[in-house]
């Protein structure tokens, strides 16, 4: 049942974590929707660029195969304290960081997504590769025959090594491959597919940041409870507190 790329069953119960908006956060407790999005969409240019490309077969012939605008992502980190991500993603200090684990994503996106004789959705971490390196895995996700399912989402898998410090883990999943068996998801052709969860149950954790004084740590601790209904626990980060005093001793010359 388990799809699972470049990871091992040891990883399904780490914990992963996504820096959000406080009006995302809402969202999603208020319509019970988790929302992935087209690669087309992600920030990096590189991005799904494997998928976008065209390939050249031992026969001369060249073949678009456009499978690109079937796939849906979303992205998760396994570092629980980034300097980096929560500056990226918290921008204005408001941004919660919320927490689950690898099984409980895919386990979400399976049991709505999941068919009889093909796999639609996978959760992988993904690897970081100098371009000579994303040059040779390029030659070995296609065939002259076939193009294996794994494949195409193991293609979604793989960044430049400058975007080393996000560790990610990738919930994806493929619409071609529903509509194959006559399914079809729930995407609206913005580049956004959605699928029912019970976030009560797949998060864990809300952490608020750091950068946040006390009383407003406090109010907006008080704000979530009364949006969402969050029973679960809600933190502020320490990130970025100030240390314990510390008395140096020096040494004798």
């Amino acid at each position: 049942m388990q799809n699972i790329l470049n990871l091992n069953s040891k990883d399904l119960d780490r914990h992963v974590y996504r820096i959000i908006s406080v009006e995302r956060l809402v969202d999603l407790f208020t319509h019970k929707k988790n929302v992935l999005v087209a690669p087309s969409l992600w920030d990096d240019p590189f991005e799904n660029f494997i998928l976008k490309s065209k390939v050249r077969k031992s026969s001369g012939q060249v073949v678009d195969y456009q499978f690109h605008k079937n796939f849906y992502g979303q992205c998760w980190a396994t570092h629980k304290a980034s300097d980096a991500m929560w500056r990226i993603y918290s921008s204005d200090s408001k941004g919660v960081r919320i927490r689950t684990t690898v099984r409980k994503l895919i386990s979400s996106l399976y049991q709505v997504t999941s068919c009889s004789n093909y796999s639609t959705s996978y959760i992988g971490k993904v690897k970081y590769l100098t371009e000579s390196e994303l040059a040779e895995f390029c030659s070995t996700l296609f065939y002259d025959d076939r193009i294996e399912n794994e494949n195409l989402f193991r293609s979604l898998l793989v960044k430049r090594k400058a975007f080393q410090h996000e560790s990610e883990i990738r919930l994806l999943y493929c619409d071609l491959i529903d509509k194959i068996e006559g399914r079809d998801g729930d995407n609206d052709n913005s580049g956004l597919f959605s699928y029912t969860i019970n976030p009560h149950e797949l998060i864990e954790q809300f952490m608020l940041d750091s950068r946040l004084d006390a009383s407003e740590a406090k109010n907006l601790k008080s704000e979530l409870r009364k949006l969402t209904g969050f029973e679960g626990e809600i933190k502020r980060s320490l990130l970025y507190a100030a240390p314990e005093e510390v008395i140096i001793n020096v040494n004798k010359a």
